[in-house]
C-alpha cells in the first residue's frame, strides 16, 4: 500500500515521500492521518544520526539510521478495519501510535498515511474532545509515567528539570497528585505555561542557578527528582539536595555519556527510577487522565506546518531561532 511520509533521509536531510506501506492483516486499522505530533528530542537524535533505536544511542559500528520515517503519535479517522478488530469501526477519531512501513531503517514509523496500525496501538477519541489533547500522547505517557514513578505525598517538594514537552507532562502530573513542583528551565515563555498549575514555582536558570533556587524554595532538600533533558550535571549534581530515602528519576536521554557514580546518591539511600518507552497499559492510563483533563496537551501547541513543509519545521525546531514546544504537521 503506498503512502505518503515524512522520511529522515540522512544527517539533518528531511524529505516528505511517497513509501510502501505493510499490507494489512486481519488484525490491523488503516488510519487516515490529519494531524501527527513531532517529538523533538527523539525525532531530532534521529535526524543528527544520534540514536538508533528507540532508546539506543548510534555508535560508530552501527549502520547509519536511515532511511527513517521517525514518529510514534498522530491522530485520524478509520478508514478500514481488519476481520478481527474490536477497538474501533470506520469513521471513528482516533489516536494511534506506529504505522507498520517497508524499505526503511525500521519497520515501524510515525509520519505516515495512509497509517497501517496494530489494533492494540489504537485508542478511539471521544467525540466530543479535540483531537489535539490526544495527539502527543504517547509523548506524554513518558512524561505520566515520570510523574506517577515515585511515591507522592501532597506537598511533597519535587523538582522537574526540563521545560519541554515532557518536563510539563511531568510537572503536570506530579501537580496532580497534591505535589509542590518546582519546574526549572531556561525559557520564561514556556515556564509562564506551568504557571496556573497547584503548587508550581518557576525557576529560569539563566537567570537563577538551580543550586541556588532549590536552597532557598526547598531548605530541607527535595523528596523528588526528575531529569527530563539528559543532564548528566543534574543526575550527579542533585544528590547533595535531596532528602533521605529521596526518589531520582530519569526520563532523559544521555547518549553514550552516560556513566553516573552510585556510591553518592547510596549515602542517602535515594532509589533511582529509569524510565522509557511506553506500555499499552500506560498509554491507557495516560489516555484517561487527558480524557479527565488531568493532562493538558493542546495548549503546549506553539506550531502548525502543512506536511508537506516538514522540513521548514525541522529547521525551526534545530535552529531553536524561536521558542518551540509542540509542532503539529497538518495532513
Amino acid at each position: 500500500m503506498k503512502s505518503k511520509a515524512v522520511v529522515f533521509t540522512g544527517k539533518n536531510q528531511v524529505s516528505v515521500q511517497t513509501i510502501e506501506s505493510r499490507s494489512p492483516t486481519d488484525d490491523d486499522v488503516i488510519v487516515r492521518i490529519t494531524q501527527s505530533w513531532i517529538s523533538n528530542g527523539t525525532e531530532g537524535s534521529y535526524l543528527r544520526g544520534e540514536r538508533s533505536d528507540g532508546d539506543r544511542a548510534w555508535v560508530p559500528s552501527d549502520p547509519p539510521p536511515y532511511p527513517v520515517v521517525a514518529g510514534y503519535q498522530k491522530v485520524g479517522i478509520v478508514e478500514s478495519i481488519g476481520a478481527n478488530v474490536t477497538r474501533c469501526q470506520v469513521g471513528d477519531r482516533v489516536f494511534a501510535t506506529i504505522g507498520l512501513v517497508e524499505g526503511m531503517y525500521h519497520w515501524y514509523a510515525g509520519h505516515v498515511s495512509p497509517s497501517v496500525v496494530p489494533q492494540d496501538q489504537i485508542w478511539v477519541i471521544p467525540p466530543d474532545k479535540n483531537p489535539l489533547d490526544y495527539a502527543g500522547m504517547v509523548l506524554a505517557q513518558v512524561g505520566y509515567n515520570g510523574g506517577m514513578r515515585a511515591p507522592v505525598q501532597p506537598g511533597d517538594p519535587c523538582v522537574v528539570f526540563g521545560d519541554g514537552l515532557v518536563g510539563h507532562w511531568t510537572a503536570q502530573t506530579l501537580s496532580r497528585r497534591g505535589a509542590q513542583v518546582m519546574l526549572v528551565g531556561r525559557h520564561d515563555d514556556r515556564l509562564a505555561k506551568f504557571a496556573d498549575w497547584p503548587g508550581a514555582i518557576l525557576v529560569n536558570e539563566k537567570k537563577t542557578p538551580w543550586r541556588e533556587a532549590i536552597a532557598t524554595h526547598y531548605p530541607d532538600h527535595a523528596q523528588v527528582v526528575v531529569d527530563t533533558v539528559g543532564s548528566m550535571d543534574v543526575m550527579e549534581g542533585i544528590v547533595p539536595h535531596m532528602k533521605r530515602f529521596g526518589h531520582l528519576i530519569s526520563a532523559g536521554f544521555y547518549g553514550t555519556g552516560d556513566a553516573m557514580p552510585l556510591q553518592p546518591p547510596r549515602y542517602r539511600e535515594l532509589s533511582i527510577h529509569l524510565v522509557s518507552g511506553w506500555t499499552v497499559e500506560r498509554l491507557e492510563e495516560t489516555f484517561q487522565a487527558i480524557t479527565r483533563g488531568d493532562l493538558a496537551c493542546a495548549p503546549l501547541i506553539t506550531h502548525h506546518f502543512s506536511v508537506d513543509d516538514a522540513a521548514d519545521a525541522w529547521e525551526l525546531i534545530e535552529s531553536k531561532r524561536e521558542t518551540v514546544l509542540g509542532v503539529i504537521l497538518n495532513w
